[in-house]
Protein backbone atom coordinates (compact mmCIF):
# COMPACT_ATOMS: atom_id res chain seq x y z
CA UNK A 1 0.00 0.00 0.00
CA UNK A 2 1.42 3.69 -1.26
CA UNK A 3 0.20 6.37 0.80
CA UNK A 4 -1.81 9.06 -1.66
CA UNK A 5 0.93 12.75 -1.41
CA UNK A 6 -0.08 14.60 1.33
CA UNK A 7 -2.56 12.33 3.22
CA UNK A 8 -1.20 11.46 6.97
CA UNK A 9 0.25 8.02 8.28
CA UNK A 10 -1.76 6.65 10.77
CA UNK A 11 1.28 5.64 12.91
CA UNK A 12 4.81 7.21 12.81
CA UNK A 13 7.58 4.66 13.82
CA UNK A 14 11.00 6.84 15.11
CA UNK A 15 14.07 4.82 14.75
CA UNK A 16 17.19 6.09 16.27
CA UNK A 17 20.03 4.65 14.27
CA UNK A 18 24.13 4.53 15.07
CA UNK A 19 26.00 1.84 12.80
CA UNK A 20 23.64 -0.78 12.54
CA UNK A 21 24.08 -1.84 9.33
CA UNK A 22 23.18 -5.70 10.45
CA UNK A 23 19.68 -4.67 12.61
CA UNK A 24 18.35 -2.72 9.87
CA UNK A 25 16.67 -5.65 7.39
CA UNK A 26 15.78 -7.91 10.63
CA UNK A 27 14.05 -5.03 11.77
CA UNK A 28 12.11 -4.35 8.93
CA UNK A 29 11.32 -7.80 8.46
CA UNK A 30 9.68 -7.72 11.88
CA UNK A 31 8.05 -4.34 12.23
CA UNK A 32 6.26 -4.36 8.38
CA UNK A 33 3.70 -7.06 9.15
CA UNK A 34 3.18 -5.84 12.60
CA UNK A 35 2.36 -2.23 10.97
CA UNK A 36 0.44 -3.84 8.04
CA UNK A 37 -1.39 -5.74 10.28
CA UNK A 38 -3.06 -2.76 11.98
CA UNK A 39 -3.90 -0.83 9.28
CA UNK A 40 -1.10 -0.40 6.93
CA UNK A 41 -1.24 3.06 6.52
CA UNK A 42 2.08 4.36 8.26
CA UNK A 43 5.64 5.97 7.94
CA UNK A 44 9.09 4.70 9.34
CA UNK A 45 11.82 7.21 9.94
CA UNK A 46 15.19 6.46 10.61
CA UNK A 47 17.18 9.13 13.03
CA UNK A 48 20.58 7.97 11.49
CA UNK A 49 23.83 9.79 12.98
CA UNK A 50 26.07 9.75 10.08
CA UNK A 51 28.64 6.77 10.53
CA UNK A 52 31.50 4.69 8.29
CA UNK A 53 29.78 1.62 7.93
CA UNK A 54 26.59 0.38 5.31
CA UNK A 55 23.92 1.58 7.32
CA UNK A 56 22.69 4.73 5.28
CA UNK A 57 23.19 2.60 1.86
CA UNK A 58 20.91 -0.33 3.38
CA UNK A 59 18.17 2.01 4.40
CA UNK A 60 18.44 3.79 1.09
CA UNK A 61 17.96 0.33 -0.69
CA UNK A 62 14.98 -0.46 1.69
CA UNK A 63 13.45 3.05 0.82
CA UNK A 64 13.56 1.66 -2.79
CA UNK A 65 11.43 -1.31 -1.78
CA UNK A 66 9.43 0.77 0.35
CA UNK A 67 8.51 4.31 0.06
CA UNK A 68 6.94 4.23 3.85
CA UNK A 69 10.55 4.43 4.96
CA UNK A 70 12.09 7.90 5.36
CA UNK A 71 15.23 9.18 6.82
CA UNK A 72 16.86 12.03 8.70
CA UNK A 73 20.57 12.41 8.50
CA UNK A 74 22.38 14.96 10.90
CA UNK A 75 25.64 16.74 9.85
CA UNK A 76 27.71 15.16 12.62
CA UNK A 77 26.63 12.63 15.59
CA UNK A 78 24.19 14.36 18.06
CA UNK A 79 23.48 11.63 19.76
CA UNK A 80 20.54 9.20 20.37
CA UNK A 81 18.17 11.81 22.18
CA UNK A 82 18.94 14.84 19.78
CA UNK A 83 17.83 12.07 16.97
CA UNK A 84 15.08 10.73 19.01
CA UNK A 85 13.46 13.98 19.30
CA UNK A 86 14.05 15.17 15.16
CA UNK A 87 12.50 11.96 14.63
CA UNK A 88 9.21 12.68 16.28
CA UNK A 89 9.16 16.75 15.33
CA UNK A 90 9.14 15.11 11.74
CA UNK A 91 6.74 12.25 12.07
CA UNK A 92 3.33 13.64 10.26
CA UNK A 93 1.18 10.50 12.31
CA UNK A 94 -1.76 10.44 14.30
CA UNK A 95 0.36 8.61 16.20
CA UNK A 96 3.90 8.54 16.91
CA UNK A 97 6.13 4.90 18.07
CA UNK A 98 9.85 5.34 19.51
CA UNK A 99 11.55 2.07 19.41
CA UNK A 100 15.42 1.29 19.09
CA UNK A 101 16.21 -0.88 15.98
CA UNK A 102 18.25 -3.27 17.72
CA UNK A 103 14.98 -5.75 18.63
CA UNK A 104 15.50 -5.77 21.95
CA UNK A 105 11.88 -4.04 22.14
CA UNK A 106 9.86 -6.37 20.39
CA UNK A 107 8.16 -4.82 17.45
CA UNK A 108 5.36 -7.14 18.07
CA UNK A 109 4.33 -4.98 21.12
CA UNK A 110 3.49 -2.60 18.96
CA UNK A 111 -0.44 -3.58 17.82
CA UNK A 112 -1.56 -4.14 21.77
CA UNK A 113 0.02 -0.72 22.73
CA UNK A 114 -1.58 0.77 20.07
CA UNK A 115 -5.24 -0.77 20.55
CA UNK A 116 -4.43 -0.41 24.12
CA UNK A 117 -4.17 3.68 23.50
CA UNK A 118 -7.85 3.40 21.85
CA UNK A 119 -9.56 1.81 23.83
CA UNK A 120 -8.97 3.70 27.33
CA UNK A 121 -8.66 7.02 25.80
CA UNK A 122 -5.25 7.11 26.50
CA UNK A 123 -2.38 9.95 25.56
CA UNK A 124 0.63 7.66 25.97
CA UNK A 125 0.85 3.66 26.16
CA UNK A 126 4.82 2.98 27.23
CA UNK A 127 6.36 -0.48 27.76
CA UNK A 128 7.39 -1.45 31.42
CA UNK A 129 9.86 -4.30 31.23
CA UNK A 130 9.70 -7.04 33.73
CA UNK A 131 13.09 -8.52 32.78
CA UNK A 132 16.28 -7.64 31.28
CA UNK A 133 17.93 -10.28 29.37
CA UNK A 134 21.24 -9.44 27.32
CA UNK A 135 21.79 -7.00 30.40
CA UNK A 136 24.64 -7.13 33.02
CA UNK A 137 23.71 -7.46 36.63
CA UNK A 138 25.95 -4.07 36.83
CA UNK A 139 23.85 -2.26 34.85
CA UNK A 140 20.56 -4.02 36.33
CA UNK A 141 21.87 -2.20 39.49
CA UNK A 142 22.31 0.89 38.29
CA UNK A 143 19.05 1.32 36.69
CA UNK A 144 17.45 0.32 39.77
CA UNK A 145 18.96 2.67 41.88
CA UNK A 146 18.94 5.25 39.56
CA UNK A 147 15.15 5.22 38.94
CA UNK A 148 14.50 4.98 42.66
CA UNK A 149 16.63 8.18 43.13
CA UNK A 150 15.35 10.39 40.84
CA UNK A 151 11.94 9.42 41.60
CA UNK A 152 12.93 9.97 45.48
CA UNK A 153 14.07 13.89 44.54
CA UNK A 154 12.37 14.87 41.49
CA UNK A 155 9.31 17.38 40.50
CA UNK A 156 7.52 14.56 38.47
CA UNK A 157 7.06 11.11 38.77
CA UNK A 158 9.47 8.80 35.75
CA UNK A 159 7.88 5.41 35.72
CA UNK A 160 10.31 2.89 36.59
CA UNK A 161 11.79 -0.04 34.01
CA UNK A 162 11.07 1.68 30.88
CA UNK A 163 13.02 3.10 27.76
CA UNK A 164 12.12 5.57 25.09
CA UNK A 165 9.66 2.38 23.91
CA UNK A 166 6.52 4.20 24.02
CA UNK A 167 3.43 4.96 21.21
CA UNK A 168 1.63 8.87 22.11
CA UNK A 169 -0.84 10.57 19.99
CA UNK A 170 -0.84 13.57 18.41
CA UNK A 171 -1.44 15.90 21.26
CA UNK A 172 2.16 14.61 22.76
CA UNK A 173 3.98 14.77 19.94
CA UNK A 174 3.05 18.54 19.54
CA UNK A 175 3.82 19.18 23.10
CA UNK A 176 6.89 17.88 22.57
CA UNK A 177 7.88 19.80 19.97
CA UNK A 178 7.51 22.34 21.83
CA UNK A 179 10.08 21.64 24.33
CA UNK A 180 13.50 23.28 23.10
CA UNK A 181 15.24 21.31 25.41
CA UNK A 182 19.45 20.78 24.72
CA UNK A 183 19.56 17.82 27.05
CA UNK A 184 16.15 15.71 25.84
CA UNK A 185 15.68 13.03 28.52
CA UNK A 186 12.45 11.76 26.58
CA UNK A 187 11.06 9.47 29.14
CA UNK A 188 11.26 12.33 31.79
CA UNK A 189 10.07 14.93 28.80
CA UNK A 190 7.11 12.22 28.17
CA UNK A 191 6.22 12.53 31.95
CA UNK A 192 6.53 16.40 32.32
CA UNK A 193 3.97 16.71 29.45
CA UNK A 194 1.76 14.54 31.59
CA UNK A 195 -2.39 13.43 30.38
CA UNK A 196 -3.18 10.33 31.20
CA UNK A 197 -0.96 7.38 30.68
CA UNK A 198 -0.42 3.58 31.03
CA UNK A 199 1.60 0.95 30.18
CA UNK A 200 2.21 -2.47 28.84
CA UNK A 201 4.27 -4.64 30.15
CA UNK A 202 7.02 -7.38 28.38
CA UNK A 203 10.35 -8.99 28.68
CA UNK A 204 12.93 -7.35 27.24
CA UNK A 205 15.05 -9.39 24.52
CA UNK A 206 18.90 -9.03 24.02
CA UNK A 207 20.57 -7.50 21.29
CA UNK A 208 19.49 -9.06 18.09
CA UNK A 209 23.22 -8.59 16.50
CA UNK A 210 26.31 -6.91 17.84
CA UNK A 211 26.58 -4.69 20.77
CA UNK A 212 25.76 -1.18 22.38
CA UNK A 213 27.45 1.64 20.91
CA UNK A 214 27.86 3.43 24.00
CA UNK A 215 29.50 2.49 27.44
CA UNK A 216 26.89 0.54 29.61
CA UNK A 217 28.70 1.90 32.60
CA UNK A 218 29.10 5.42 31.63
CA UNK A 219 26.03 6.01 29.18
CA UNK A 220 23.51 4.89 32.32
CA UNK A 221 24.98 7.01 34.62
CA UNK A 222 25.15 9.72 32.13
CA UNK A 223 21.45 9.36 31.41
CA UNK A 224 20.53 8.95 35.28
CA UNK A 225 22.51 12.45 36.11
CA UNK A 226 20.58 14.16 33.10
CA UNK A 227 17.16 12.12 34.23
CA UNK A 228 18.17 13.82 37.97
CA UNK A 229 19.35 17.40 36.86
CA UNK A 230 16.42 18.30 34.12
CA UNK A 231 13.76 17.90 36.74
CA UNK A 232 14.80 18.95 40.32
CA UNK A 233 16.88 21.50 41.87
CA UNK A 234 16.64 19.16 45.05
CA UNK A 235 20.12 18.23 44.76
CA UNK A 236 21.22 21.60 45.02
CA UNK A 237 19.17 21.78 48.51
CA UNK A 238 20.39 18.41 50.03
CA UNK A 239 23.85 19.74 49.56
CA UNK A 240 23.10 23.17 51.10
CA UNK A 241 21.84 21.28 54.36
CA UNK A 242 25.21 18.50 54.02
CA UNK A 243 27.22 21.67 54.37
CA UNK A 244 25.24 23.05 57.19
CA UNK A 245 25.68 20.35 59.12
CA UNK A 246 29.37 19.50 57.98
CA UNK A 247 30.17 23.38 59.14
CA UNK A 248 27.96 22.80 62.65
CA UNK A 249 30.09 19.39 63.29
CA UNK A 250 32.98 21.44 62.79
CA UNK A 251 32.18 24.25 65.19
CA UNK A 252 31.56 21.31 67.89
CA UNK A 253 34.69 20.01 67.10
CA UNK A 254 36.69 23.63 67.04
CA UNK A 255 34.28 23.89 70.33
CA UNK A 256 35.97 20.84 72.07
CA UNK A 257 39.69 21.76 71.49
CA UNK A 258 38.82 25.44 72.98
CA UNK A 259 37.49 23.57 76.14
CA UNK A 260 40.38 21.61 76.44
CA UNK A 261 43.10 24.15 76.02
CA UNK A 262 41.15 25.94 78.74
CA UNK A 263 40.50 23.01 81.57
CA UNK A 264 44.87 22.65 80.85
CA UNK A 265 44.15 19.10 78.76
CA UNK A 266 46.74 18.20 76.57
CA UNK A 267 46.08 17.82 73.11
CA UNK A 268 46.33 14.81 71.59
CA UNK A 269 48.94 15.23 68.03
CA UNK A 270 47.00 14.27 65.11
CA UNK A 271 48.51 15.44 62.26
CA UNK A 272 46.92 12.02 60.42
CA UNK A 273 43.37 13.24 61.59
CA UNK A 274 44.20 16.88 60.72
CA UNK A 275 45.51 15.32 56.75
CA UNK A 276 42.01 13.17 57.27
CA UNK A 277 39.54 15.50 57.90
CA UNK A 278 41.26 18.40 55.13
CA UNK A 279 40.92 15.66 52.67
CA UNK A 280 37.27 14.61 53.45
CA UNK A 281 36.16 18.05 53.89
CA UNK A 282 37.76 18.90 50.85
CA UNK A 283 35.81 16.19 49.02
CA UNK A 284 32.68 17.26 50.11
CA UNK A 285 33.55 20.95 48.56
CA UNK A 286 34.69 19.20 45.43
CA UNK A 287 31.33 17.44 45.13
CA UNK A 288 29.09 20.31 45.80
CA UNK A 289 31.19 22.31 43.24
CA UNK A 290 30.91 19.55 40.70
CA UNK A 291 27.05 19.32 41.22
CA UNK A 292 26.97 23.47 40.62
CA UNK A 293 28.84 23.10 37.39
CA UNK A 294 26.31 20.35 36.28
CA UNK A 295 23.66 22.56 36.56
CA UNK A 296 25.46 25.65 35.47
CA UNK A 297 26.16 23.48 32.37
CA UNK A 298 22.70 23.34 31.42
CA UNK A 299 22.07 26.63 32.05
CA UNK A 300 24.90 27.51 30.11
CA UNK A 301 23.96 25.25 27.09
CA UNK A 302 20.49 26.33 27.04
CA UNK A 303 21.11 30.13 27.03
CA UNK A 304 23.21 29.52 23.89
CA UNK A 305 19.81 28.64 22.26
CA UNK A 306 22.04 26.02 19.53
CA UNK A 307 19.78 23.70 17.79
CA UNK A 308 19.71 19.97 19.39
CA UNK A 309 20.47 19.19 15.92
CA UNK A 310 21.60 19.70 12.65
CA UNK A 311 20.16 17.93 9.51
CA UNK A 312 22.13 17.03 6.56
CA UNK A 313 19.72 15.56 4.57
CA UNK A 314 15.73 14.60 4.36
CA UNK A 315 15.09 11.74 2.44
CA UNK A 316 11.25 11.04 1.12
CA UNK A 317 9.73 13.93 3.37
CA UNK A 318 7.07 15.89 1.04
CA UNK A 319 8.51 19.11 1.73
CA UNK A 320 8.68 19.41 5.81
Amino acid sequence: MTLPPGSQPLISVVVPVYKEENSIRPFLNRIEPVLENIDGNYEIIFALDPSLDLTENIIFEEIDRNPRIKLLVFSRRFGQPAATMAGIVYCSGKTCVVIDVDLQDPPELIEPMYKKLQEGNFEVVYAKRRSRQGETLLKRCIAHLGYALINKISDIDIPRDTGDFRIMTRRIIEELARLNETHGFMRGLVAYVGFKQTCIEYDRGPRYTGSGHYNRFIGSLKIGLNGLISFSARPLFLMSIVGLFFSGFSFIVGGIYVLQKLMGVPLSPGLSTTVLVVTFFSGIQLLALGLMGEYLGRVYDEVKNRPMYIIDKKINFDNK
